[in-house]
């Protein structure tokens, strides 16, 4: 049996986007061989990014990955 993580996951990419010249979207897209839409979902929280992506971006943005994304686990027992 598995056990499925039970939490919400933000994420400071919009800021972050915002900090480095004002990215769009659609750029930081192209520098990570997805599409936009993939980066306006990862933003919105409607999709979390690969490992693989999420490296990519603290990369990007020369940032620790645990202040480009957090995780808050809930509270409620098993």
């Amino acid at each position: 049996m598995t056990k499925k993580a039970k939490g919400i996951m933000s994420n400071q990419l919009r800021k972050k986007r915002f900090e480095k010249d004002e990215m769009t979207q659609q750029a930081l897209a192209k520098k990570l061989g997805v599409t936009r839409q993939t980066i306006a979902a990862i933003e919105s929280g409607k999709y979390s990014p690969s490992l693989e992506v999420a490296f990519c971006l603290a990369d990007i943005f020369a940032t620790p990955i645990d202040e480009l994304f957090q995780w808050q686990a809930n509270s409620e027992g098993d």
